[in-house]
């Protein structure tokens, strides 16, 4: 149990809320905005550093980090693995977004990574690759259908993605805290990162 009132947290250290949402049915589709000059590639066994550098411009600003920390070997066995999908959104010839989707469980599928970078954020691609996320999740090809599908967003995320979310159809069930080393200080990340969140220096 966590004490009620203010807690410290060491400097160096970052704290998240993080929010734990699920849908047990898919939704009514809501509408497709048209994207004229996007695409969505289904990336195959990507390469490792194709896919650190567009999940570093995707998440740098929210302080995505796991996957930059990561050994090269570690994460090659998840982006390889053969249930999980990895998918990339294409502006102009460019990975523009980032969406990943997980069915190593069985009957769940996890909305593990979903994010677009700036030049792709305002024109409603992100309602379209919302769109297209839950198509795939409830509908894989040759494979039983899914009991849940779940995502979870955090305070260091963008402010829009937890009603995002919700509006997409999925239901908050969980809250969690989560103490981690600040990527910034570790050296994951440039100091520069996420100019909105101060680094407190040990």
């Amino acid at each position: 149990m966590l004490p009620d009132g203010y807690t410290d947290v060491p400097a160096g250290k970052l704290v998240a809320v993080v929010t734990c949402l699920e849908m047990l049915s898919p939704p009514d589709r809501r509408a497709d905005p048209g994207q004229p000059g996007i695409a969505l590639e289904h990336v195959e066994r990507p390469d490792v550093a194709w896919y650190r550098e567009l999940y570093g411009r995707v998440g740098a600003d929210w302080l995505w980090a796991s996957r930059l920390a990561m050994a090269e070997g570690e994460l090659a066995a998840i982006i390889h693995h053969p249930d999980v999908e990895v998918y990339a959104v294409m502006k102009d010839g460019r990975g523009e977004g980032l969406l990943e989707l997980d069915f190593r469980q069985e009957g769940v599928c996890e909305l593990a990574f979903f994010g677009l970078t700036a030049a792709a954020i305002g024109n409603g691609t992100g309602r379209w690759l919302m769109n297209r996320a839950i198509a795939r999740a409830w509908s894989r090809d040759g494979h039983a259908p899914i009991r849940r599908f779940w995502v979870h967003t955090c305070t260091l995320d963008s402010p829009q993605a937890l009603g995002f979310y919700i509006r997409s159809g999925f239901t908050p069930v969980k809250r969690q805290i989560e103490v981690f080393d600040d990527p910034r200080l570790t050296g994951v990340l440039p100091e520069t990162a996420a100019s909105q969140v101060p680094i407190l220096r040990p």
